[in-house]
């Protein structure tokens, strides 16, 4: 009668440690260097403006290309907010990514799945600018 309770301890172990082991972080920067203002009216910033993207992104050390950061944002609080859905295509696969974006501060969006090698994938993105002019953002993905 025992044997199975041990077995059963040792199955539930091994699939703690795999889930465990699945944790994963990364840590890129993307050049704003494709990026489009889309203005639904003649104000200099309207409810429903929409900013649309395709970047590159680098290693941490900001040298090699190791892939792309492509989507859009929709205007939601005039000088305050971006409602924003983008992907962050790497290789191996893409991670999809959702939340608000403040005109001032930090951000964190909701990484709320992916492909390839990152299917299933949920996690946070935090993103940093690397300047004023926000040219560059520090991006540190940490998957669940």
């Amino acid at each position: 009668m025992r044997r199975p309770l041990r077995l059963g301890v040792v199955l539930a172990a091994t699939l703690v440690a795999s889930v465990a082991g699945a944790a994963e972080r990364l840590a890129l920067v993307e050049r704003a260097t494709g990026e489009k203002v889309v203005p639904i009216s003649t104000a200099a910033d309207a409810l429903g403006d929409q900013l649309v993207f395709s970047n590159p992104l680098y290693d941490a050390d900001n040298r090699a290309v190791v892939g792309a950061s492509r989507g859009a944002c929709v205007r939601i609080e005039v000088g305050r907010w971006w409602d924003c859905h983008f992907t962050l295509e790497l290789k191996g696969g893409a991670l999809m990514v959702a939340g608000d974006y403040p005109d001032e501060g930090d951000a964190e969006f909701a990484i709320i799945g992916g492909t390839g090698h990152y299917a299933a994938a949920h996690g946070t993105l935090a993103v940093h600018a690397r300047d004023a002019a926000h040219s560059a953002y520090d991006f540190k993905v940490a998957l669940r």
